[in-house]
């Protein structure tokens, strides 16, 4: 494969700067990430340059562009370990991991409370039904039994037997 030419390796080398630079501020194109790959294609140069090569003998060669690669991969996480987030779709996917992980207390939170009031509502039942089986009974021992009398009625002009006045 030709070798490029230092003009034209110069010339891409201030695009592939150029392109870092936009990307790094935020200006990702439509459906572009903050990556090598989009990197490579607003720079208009193939992105397997970033990457090392091959010779033929096997031995590994940097490939024309690496440094500028791992200076963009250098660039991008000094920004995002200082807090800024270049691409909005990470901001969105952090985001939305935070949501997932708050829903996903709210559910186990709710799963609890509702165990809670099922258990609840069971020994509520159980002790309804455990009283009207009891009111039933008494209700049945007392219409059967004959030997139930009722008190006289108290008079209220004479003072009960045993009073202390």
């Amino acid at each position: 494969m030709p070798r490029i030419s230092e003009d034209t390796k110069a010339r891409n080398e201030a695009a592939i700067r150029a392109a870092m630079d936009r990307l790094l501020a935020g200006e990702l194109p439509p459906g572009g990430k903050c990556d090598i790959k989009t990197l490579a294609a607003e720079a208009g140069v193939s992105r397997t340059a970033f990457y090392p090569k091959k010779n033929r003998d096997g031995s590994a060669r940097p490939g024309p562009y690496q440094h500028l690669a791992e200076e963009f991969e250098r660039r991008l996480t000094a920004l995002q370990e200082a807090g800024q987030i270049v691409d909005p779709r990470n901001a969105q996917i952090e985001r939305l991991k935070t949501q997932v992980a708050e829903l996903q207390t709210r559910i186990i939170k709710r799963d609890a409370d509702l165990a809670e009031l099922t258990a609840f509502k069971t020994l509520a039942i159980s002790r309804l039904a455990a009283q009207h089986d009891e009111i039933q009974r008494l209700r049945s021992q007392a219409t059967a039994v004959d030997n139930v009398r009722r008190l006289p009625a108290a008079r209220n002009d004479a003072a009960p037997s045993g009073s202390c006045s």
